[in-house]
């Protein structure tokens, strides 16, 4: 009796032992004693689990317009899920969800048994959804300590340290914001994490829309994203998804009829993977995303992590009209092109010969490049052999991709032949700029022409110019004559400059200031800035709002120097602005990722005008569509119906660069249309002047705008000064001259005249 006595006793102390040996275990790797284990997530992390968070950009109005993130993640809550879908991630992963603290001992038992005693490595595993959260969210398994490379203790650890983390959620959450947390820490596969962006990748449909079919896909992906992933792994998805419906039947949510119908269906895939080549406003997204990296560093915040949201100008419908306008024009404009070129090379140089060394210099330039000069050496053979080498890529046309063999020398000189074009709109009252198209197709071409490029305005430029005059008191009915002007210049070597017209032509005739920008006299616009000085124009160009650094020389009359798209645009906003300058912005506010504001965004304001002059050189842009010659008289009529338009065309001497600036009540826009390179373009000026090449797109646009009342954008007219005008506007009561637009004929020999 004694013995059984003594026996039962020491089970006991045994059995007490070793739950205190546990208790005792489970506080030691709970406040990690002597650092043997491993830190464990903080209370505070435990209550507010922050996993990385993609940031969205949204237009002005509310599309999504794409996303900043290292892993394509965006939260949903458990009320966005589907049934079919917590069904079949239940009956796959844990069934008895509902029914555990964090801890499956039946399931651990299961595990034990089978898997360990048993050796059936099918028979599933002991770990909950909410051990998965512990080991997804908070990387319980990147916790190590002392003991962690411990043969055999490691992932004891590890284990122990996820049932204490499990216990704590489930403390803290409910089943259903436990389940939900889980299904957006997952990976489903190419750079695709959470349920939300993998039901869009896979399905381009929501959570709450997914059916068995889709669910049990998406499902099957979590443990083994690549192994059972249904595009490069088909046959393995199949089977996978087959069990989930096996599980469903199992377990009842379907029944026979449902499962046979179920695993004969096809995967329904809508596959298509979100990057920044793809959607609206990807140029746009590009240059935002210097932008947001600079702020967040400034305001302590992880664009790619924190979910944040941001919200921009940008309108969905004028983005889309802008990209349409574009990609309508700029692929006639290139068979225009490439038909004149009659099979010579595009690069040449101010007497139209090919430059000899132009590939050689370019090719110098690329990355390509310079990674294998860095690694075989600049004037290596095997640098020419790998220069030279062909290979299997993709390339664009406006045709779409070609698959074809090119080598890197081939791939540039292919390139080089495409024309580039950068398109701004944006509204002159708010500054909110409305769309921005920053090349023609931005997977293959990078670089953006509205901000980040820079190039010689032409003609464009002469606006600032009258601008100057007309702010020192001269008339857009001041009058000269389209003659000569020379300049002497503190240069032995050319003493004098007489700036030529477009077709090396002077009439004689008198005209007024109007006349001239609006046919883009060159003699009459260098004759006006010999009387206000290049220094006052650049003054009125900065003024204005152009913030380029400009050559205060007589050349800038005609468009020398270099200014941007987005500079350019928001400068002749100030004209359709009563003289307000108002800087081009993009973001209105930033939110976190629970939707508090953290900025709001201000344009700055100046004025930068009077009223007078600003609706002066309106009257003036005007002339371009009202004067006989005028730049803008070949303008759709559908534009010009009850509607006042303000525009100037700009072309650099050997046409390569073609611009129109386009200005009404509510809307200001501007395009660029030239080759990368200065030396790729049209061999003859009258093609590739701004108003054949940049015009119709503006052109385009605006059609499409007007057409749709949804932009807000409507025909109208140009407030009024609230100082009436008089004498300025009318020739034939001003003293400075007396000449009638209605009865002068100048026959310049272009339509569209411009330097």
């Amino acid at each position: 009796m004694k013995k059984y006595k003594r026996l039962i006793t020491l089970v006991w102390v045994l059995l007490s032992t070793g739950v205190l040996a546990i208790f005792l275990l489970f506080y030691s790797i709970k406040i990690d004693a002597f650092g043997l284990f491993g830190g464990l997530p903080s209370t505070k992390s435990l209550e507010k689990p922050d996993p990385d968070l993609s940031s969205e950009l949204f237009s002005a109005d509310g599309v999504s317009l794409g996303k900043y993130f290292r892993h394509n993640r965006t939260e949903v809550s458990y009320n966005e899920l589907s049934q079919e879908l917590i069904d079949a991630l239940l009956v796959t992963e844990d069934i008895r969800f509902t029914k555990h603290s964090g801890i499956d001992l039946r399931g651990l038992g299961r595990v034990l048994f089978q898997t360990i005693l048993l050796g059936n490595k099918n028979a599933g595993g002991g770990s909950t959804l909410t051990q998965q959260v512990a080991k997804n969210l908070f990387k319980t398994r990147d916790l190590g300590g002392k003991l962690s490379d411990v043969p055999g203790m490691g992932i004891f650890i590890i284990k122990m340290k996820e049932w204490i983390v499990s216990v704590q959620l489930e403390a803290s959450y409910t089943k259903e914001e436990i389940l939900a947390m889980y299904l957006n820490t997952i990976e489903y596969g190419n750079n695709t994490y959470g349920i939300k962006v993998a039901a869009q990748t896979y399905f381009n449909k929501l959570p709450s829309e997914l059916n068995y079919k889709e669910a049990a896909i998406l499902v099957g992906l979590i443990n083994k994203p690549t192994r059972f992933n249904p595009i490069r792994n088909p046959e393995f998805a199949m089977d996978k998804r087959t069990e989930i419906f096996y599980n469903l039947l199992k377990y009842g949510k379907i029944d026979q009829a449902a499962y046979d119908s179920l695993k004969t269906s096809d995967f329904g895939l809508q596959y298509k993977v979100q990057d920044q080549n793809e959607g609206l406003a990807t140029y746009f997204r590009t240059v935002m995303r210097n932008f947001l990296m600079n702020w967040a560093k400034t305001n302590d915040y992880d664009l790619f992590a924190d979910g944040l949201k941001i919200y921009t100008t940008i309108d969905s419908r004028m983005q889309l009209y802008a990209e349409q306008a574009m990609a309508e024009e700029m692929d006639t404009l290139q068979s225009v092109f490439i038909d004149h070129l009659q099979g010579d090379l595009p690069w040449i140089d101010e007497d139209g010969n090919e430059i000899l060394d132009f590939v050689d210099k370019a090719i110098k330039r690329t990355p390509n490049y310079r990674e294998l000069a860095n690694k075989y050496g600049e004037n290596s053979d095997s640098l020419d052999y790998w220069l030279n080498y062909p290979r299997d890529m993709k390339v664009f046309s406006w045709g779409g991709e070609i698959d074809t063999t090119f080598s890197l020398i081939d791939s540039l000189k292919y390139y080089k032949h495409f024309l580039q074009a950068g398109f701004m709109a944006m509204d002159p009252q708010s500054g909110h700029i409305k769309a921005w198209v920053g090349g023609i197709d931005h997977k293959y071409f990078k670089y953006d022409h509205v901000k980040q490029s820079k190039r010689q305005p032409g003609s464009t430029f002469k606006p600032f110019v009258y601008t100057a005059a007309i702010d020192l008191g001269y008339s857009p009915c001041y009058t000269a004559v389209d003659a000569p002007v020379t300049w002497m210049l503190d240069d032995p070597e050319k003493p004098t400059w007489t700036p030529q017209n477009a077709n090396g032509k002077f009439t004689g005739q008198t005209m007024t200031i109007r006349q001239a920008m609006a046919a883009s006299v060159n003699s009459v616009t260098a004759r006006i800035m010999q009387k206000i000085t290049p220094r006052a124009a650049v003054d009125m160009a900065h003024t204005c709002g152009i913030e380029s650094p400009l050559p205060a020389v007589p050349a800038l009359c005609l468009g020398i120097g270099e200014v941007s798209l987005y500079e350019l645009v928001g400068a002749y906003s100030t004209f359709a602005n009563q003289g307000v300058w108002t800087q081009p912005f993009f973001i209105t506010r930033i939110e976190d990722k629970n939707g508090v504001v953290i900025q709001d965004f201000i344009p700055k304001r100046r004025e930068a005008l009077s009223e007078k002059t600003a609706y002066l050189m309106i009257h003036m842009l005007k002339g371009a569509m009202e004067e006989r010659n005028g730049s803008a008289h070949a303008l759709d009529y559908r534009l010009k119906q009850n509607n006042e338009i303000g525009s100037k065309t700009g072309t650099t001497q050997n046409a390569s660069d073609g611009w129109y600036m386009g200005v009404t009540h509510d809307l200001v826009a501007g395009a660029w249309v030239g080759g990368d390179d200065r030396s790729i373009h049209f061999k003859h000026w009258a093609l590739g002047q701004g108003g054949k090449t940049a015009r119709p797109i503006w052109e385009n646009f605006m059609l499409k705008v007007y057409a749709d009342p949804r932009t807000g954008v409507e025909k109208g007219y140009f407030k009024k000064p609230s100082i009436p005008l008089g004498v300025e506007l009318d020739c034939d009561l001003y003293e400075g001259g007396t000449v009638d637009s209605d009865s002068l004929n100048l026959d310049l020999g272009f339509d569209d005249l411009d330097l």
